[in-house]
Order: C-alpha cells, then structure tokens, then sequence
C-alpha cells in the first residue's frame, strides 16, 4: 500500500515518534480508529475542496456562503459534490501509515472516522484499500467531536477502541477512547489529552509551520520589488524623503506578493502536487495546513493595503491594488490562457516601475516603461520556454498542465523571446537620445556602452534556457547567477561613469 502514496507524502523517522515501537509491538485486538484531515492526510480536505471549487469560478465564493446557511454538514456535502480530489497524490503521513499496517497485521480492524463528507472519505479509502469501515458526515450530521464519538462508542463501546487524531475536537473521542495517539497535535491540545491519561504515542514531524510559512512566502522572489527604485534612480530623486517613500513602496509590494503567492498556492494545490519541483511547495506537501495559508494570506494582503493607505499617495494604493487584482486574475484565470499569460506577467513587473513613480508622485518615463514591457516579456517567455523543454525532454507531447501551451510550441516561443530581449535595447538607446535623459548626465555618450553589456547578457540567458539550465524564475536566476551580477554591476559602473 505505502509503494502507491505520492511522492510528496511525509516520511516517518522513528526518532521523532514517541512511544511508537511500544504501540506496534503490543498485542492488541481492539478497533483502531484513524482521523482523516491533519492526522492521515496534512491538510484539510474541506479547505482544499473549497478552494478547488473556487479556482473552477471565483464567484463560486458566494456560492459557498449561500450553502454555509444550510449548515456545516450541507456544506462539506455540496463542495464536495462540487469539485474534485486527486486522492492519489493527498499528503498521506506515512508514520500513520505505518500504524494502520501494523493494526491490520495483527488482524484488528481499521476505520477511517472522519469530520469529512463520506464521499471524500470513500474516495481516500479506495484509494489506500486498507479500510474495513467510514464513519464520516452525511449532508445532515457533521460527524466531529462529539458526533464522532457517539458514533464510535455505538459501534464498539465505550473504551472499546484506540482513536488517532489531531485537534481539539477530539478530545471528546479520545476520552471516550482506550487509547489516544496524538498527531502534530498543538501544545494546548497534547496538554488536556495527557491530563485524561491514555495518551499511548505521540507522533510529531520534524518541520516546523514557521519554517514551512517562510518558505511558502518566497522571501527570496522580494528582489523583484527593487524595480519600485528605478524612477528615484532615473531621475536622481536623492533626498531623505524620498528614500523612505521607496522603501515603504517597496515594503508593501513584499507584503502584497508574499499574500498573492500564497494565494496562488492556495488555488494551485493539486496542480502543483502533479509538478516535478512544485510538488514540494510548502502546501502541496502538506507541510503547511492550507487554513493557514488562508489566514496568513488574509494578513499579508490587508496590512500591505493598510500601510499604503496611511503612509503613500493615493495613486501609488491604486497600483497597489491594480497588482492585485491582475495577480490574483492571472492566479484564477490568465495563468492558462497562451499568450495573455506572459503578457500578465510583463505588466506585473512594469507595474512595480509605474508604483515607484506614483509613491515619488514623478511622472513615468516613457522610454523607461517600453524598455521594461519588452524586457520582462523575454523574461516571462523564458519562464514558459524552460518549462515545456523539460516537458519535451521527457517525451510529454500534451498540453502542460494548467498553461496553454505545448512542448511543439518552443520554437516560436524562443522566436519570440530572443526578438523582444533585442527590442528591448532599441528602446534603451532611444531613451538615451531623450532630450531629458542627456540633461541629466555629463557624459550620456557613455551610457552606449550598456547596450553591448546587455546583448551579450540576453544572449547568453536565452543559450543557457536552450540547453535546459533554466531552473529558475529567470528574475531570481539573474539575482543569484554570478555572471549577471557583474553584468549589473557593470551596468552601474556605467551609469555612474555618464553622471
């Protein structure tokens, strides 16, 4: 059974499971009871089918409140009727697992007794073929705390089995259990199930949700906001003030990007877990709960809203808030329409341009602005061009999954990118014939020498994304690859030569 989990299911260590050989190693004929959601699986079922039915229509969502009013049994029936798990790749806890084979070698009987709606909990039971009954909500009962628990002790009596589970709402059966197994349980919760004194294992994993959240926050793709600095570079805006208004700009696009990444995640949970690297993506493996993702969604985007709101121009609030609906449209949406996705993404980069001069109140320079639109559009077709070659070179031929592309599409796709990243240092040298750009340099003459820098820089990204040594985000690739960081250092040398 264990050969057939997903790759992204969490390993067990045994010396991170408390107890764990004293439980499997006893003689014991009573019923074991398995929770679904944060004990068998690291996620939420409920979360994750609601949210699956949003990514299918975002106005789905009023949907899901409309259904709230029937009750939260009705609820978790009607979502989900309405969208679809992959039970194949859910992130299955392994050390559970290995409970569950242990109590059927011993010939005890398994039973999967769950809060999740008994569609979803049949689907996972046929999935792992190693359970002998459901106990789970039917559209009118929401079998959780005590539902659960009267169900159980129904069926075996009161102290007539072993339950494992997770959170406070089984503390109930637990009690009302032989014995309790505790799984990632929270502190407060671990401390009342010790107190009623039939805690037999505690299984704890290694990963931390802090670390997990770090992760899922991408502090690394922050570098991108440092585009809010090019207008107070360009126009050599050098004062206290507007310094501080750039990194307030800049600190809310962090706060905004962190909140629409984990959006994204959010939306893309099974799409990612069928990905070979997105697959361990702190939601897609299970090692952060999707509700909180959700919160730390909420927050992040709210605060970022807040603090521009207070501290910033009213017109760089409205970037802020055009960046995140077409984030949150290209998440929903965009991503998967050929064409309009790379175009998204070029103008959420130009964006940040736009944001920088609206927190200095300047107005954009418009040689800027089409240098960066042609840019980042052979950096987006990059991104896309390095994800179907390594489908090709794995024999794929179908469309990739959630994009609207295929592996034939290469071709035209680097044609594309080569030409824009070429166009790209046309416009940069008729921003150098600008009348307003020569006013601010002693020396502009000078800046022809960044287009050569750039040509070979271009040159080289796209030979290097040809032989599949893109792996990264092209932006994050610039940013740690050390030939592109002397490229940028001597494009600064230049710039600094002109003044």
């Amino acid at each position: 059974m264990t050969d057939m989990l997903c790759l992204n299911s969490r390993s067990a260590v045994p010396d991170r499971l408390k107890n764990l050989k004293s439980i499997t190693d006893k003689e014991n004929t009573l019923p074991l009871a398995v929770d679904l959601d944060g004990t068998l699986i690291s996620s939420d079922s409920l979360v994750e089918s609601g949210l699956d039915f949003v990514h299918q229509n975002p106005l789905n969502v009023f949907t899901l409140g409309r259904w709230l009013f029937a009750g939260k049994a009705a609820l978790k029936q009607n979502i989900a009727n309405s969208s679809s798990l992959n039970f194949a790749c859910l992130p299955y806890n392994a050390a559970v697992i290995e409970l569950i084979e242990q109590a059927k070698s011993q010939g005890r009987k398994v039973v999967l007794a769950s809060a999740c709606d008994q569609s979803i909990a049949a689907g996972v039971a046929d999935y792992l073929g190693c359970f002998d009954e459901i106990i789970a909500s039917d559209g009118v009962t929401n079998r959780s705390g005590r539902h659960k628990r009267d169900e159980l002790v129904t069926r075996y009596g009161e102290h007539g089995f072993d339950y494992i589970g997770n959170a406070a709402e089984d503390l109930l059966v637990w009690q009302a259990a032989h014995s309790a197994i505790l799984v990632d349980a929270p502190a407060g919760v671990t401390a009342k199930a010790r107190a009623q004194g039939n805690v037999e294992a505690e299984l704890r994993s290694e990963q931390s949700y802090s670390n997990a959240l770090l992760m899922a926050l991408r502090p690394h793709q922050w570098a991108k906001n440092a585009l809010i600095l090019v207008p107070l570079l360009a126009a050599h805006t050098f004062n206290l003030d507007a310094l501080i208004a750039v990194l307030a700009a800049i600190f809310c696009f962090c706060l905004l990007a962190s909140g629409t990444y984990l959006i994204n995640d959010l939306l893309d949970i099974q799409d990612d877990r069928n990905h070979a690297t997105k697959r361990f993506r702190p939601l897609a493996a299970g090692t952060l709960p999707p509700l909180v993702g959700v919160r730390w969604a909420a927050t992040l985007v709210v605060s970022g809203l807040l603090i521009a709101s207070v501290a910033l121009p009213v017109g760089f609030l409205m970037a802020l808030v055009a960046y995140l609906v077409i984030t949150l449209s290209y998440s929903l949406w965009l991503k998967s329409l050929m064409a309009l996705d790379v175009i998204t993404l070029t103008v959420l980069y130009t964006l940040r341009i736009v944001a920088g001069s609206l927190a200095l109140e300047l107005e954009p320079t418009f040689w800027i602005l089409t240098f960066s639109l042609f840019i980042f559009l052979s950096l987006a077709l990059v991104k896309r061009y390095a994800e179907l070659n390594d489908a090709r070179q794995k024999g794929k031929t179908e469309k990739s999954a959630g994009r609207g592309y295929y592996p034939a599409d290469l071709e035209i796709i680097a044609q594309m990118g080569v030409a824009n990243g070429f166009l790209s240092i046309l416009f940069f040298s008729l921003y150098i014939q600008d009348p307003a750009t020569i006013s601010l340099y002693d020396k502009p003459r000078t800046l022809w020498l960044v287009c050569p820098v750039l040509m070979y820089w271009i040159c080289r990204l796209w030979l290097l994304t040809h032989r599949g040594q893109m792996h990264d985000d092209p932006v994050v690739f610039a940013i740690r690859d050390r030939v592109s960081q002397v490229t940028l250092l001597l494009v600064a040398v230049i710039f600094w030569t002109a003044l």
